[in-house]
């Protein structure tokens, strides 16, 4: 199998992370991200010839769009991550619906648009791997993050849905819990709690 490997939220954060660890695997990457410039400048800090590539993962079109460049100039993608995410902290009353809908179409349906685009190859190589990155919020939930907490519960049955779906074609399904952990009221080293589908 080739080891190729999208990471959309790549260019920061856990995405970047991750990135960080599949290149020193030898792995080429795809990193995307809305912003192509800090895309290219996580993909040119890694060395080697990973790629970069722009993307708002709630418009399908460009998903799309984004696996047919990747096809071209990696080959195929069989290994995808899911670390794209935005939230924006808010009591429910006080919460635009705008904002609902952006946190909704970027945590949550632009993963599944990804997932879906990433079937094809993967369904034909008969083999690959996807780890979605959701958050502790989404299990526990927290005062003041109703939509994000909405957000990442949802992926987390998404997550377990499609695994059930897709097991029989050799692809995992992932999703990852990140949190953090507090000790004397400062913020320390944060935390992943992995929920395996």
């Amino acid at each position: 199998m080739n080891k190729v490997c999208a990471i959309f939220g790549g260019s920061r954060g856990i995405g970047r992370a991750v990135a960080q660890l599949m290149a020193q695997k030898g792995y080429r990457l795809a990193i995307i991200a809305r912003n192509l410039e800090v895309a290219k400048a996580a993909a040119g800090d890694l060395g080697g010839n990973h790629l970069a590539f722009s993307c708002d993962v709630a418009k399908e079109h460009d998903v799309q769009h984004i696996f047919e460049e990747m096809e071209k100039h990696l080959g195929q993608v069989n290994f995808l991550v899911n670390a794209a995410g935005i939230n924006r902290d808010s009591l429910l009353v006080r919460t635009k619906t705008e904002d609902m809908i952006s946190q909704l179409n970027t945590n949550l349906l632009g993963s599944m648009l990804t997932c879906k685009a990433a079937m094809r190859t993967m369904i034909q190589q008969q083999g690959g791997s996807i780890v979605n990155v959701g958050s502790i919020i989404g299990l526990k939930g927290n005062s003041g993050q109703c939509v994000y907490s909405a957000s990442k519960g949802g992926l987390v049955g998404f997550s377990r849905a499609l695994a059930k779906e897709v097991a029989r074609k050799k692809i995992r399904v992932n999703v990852v819990a990140p949190g953090m952990k507090w000790r004397r009221k400062e913020k320390t080293e944060g935390s992943v709690f992995p929920i395996c589908s």
